[in-house]
């Protein structure tokens, strides 16, 4: 059984950095593109990051993108994503996802903008608040 687990949120202020960590079970990470998304109160859960297996592509949403740095160890089935310069915006729930396997004749860019999760469902998440 396949299984993601979120970790790494907290309150931080603004200018901060956070390092969330997605630690996955039952599956060979490296085969698959793996993807971080958020929940700001009241609204839509929205993309944040992928990255491919081989580490050959990372997507950014432009809401992260050049504060953000997505990686992974292999060794630890971990994938990581790192925020500075967090800004109050940035507060929600993050969640991580097996978005697709690796190869694939999608873009990992097209896969992370276009993943809806099975059934809706999303696990715990962790939680990131910015405030001061």
């Amino acid at each position: 059984q396949v299984q993601l687990v979120e970790s790494g949120g907290g309150l931080v202020q603004p200018g901060g950095s956070l390092r969330l960590s997605c630690t996955a079970s039952g599956l060979t990470l490296n085969y698959h593109v793996i993807g971080w998304f958020r929940r700001a109160p009241g609204k839509e859960i929205e993309e944040v990051s992928c990255i491919s297996g081989g580490d050959t592509t990372k997507y950014y949403a432009i809401s992260v993108a050049g504060r953000s740095t997505i990686s992974r160890d292999n060794a630890k089935s971990t994938v990581y994503l790192q925020i500075d310069n967090l800004k109050p915006e940035d507060t929600g729930t993050y969640y991580c996802a097996v978005v697709g396997d690796f190869p694939n004749v999608r873009t990992t860019s097209a896969m992370c903008r276009s993943f809806v999760a099975p059934s809706g469902n999303w696990g715990p998440g962790t939680q990131v608040t910015i405030s001061s």
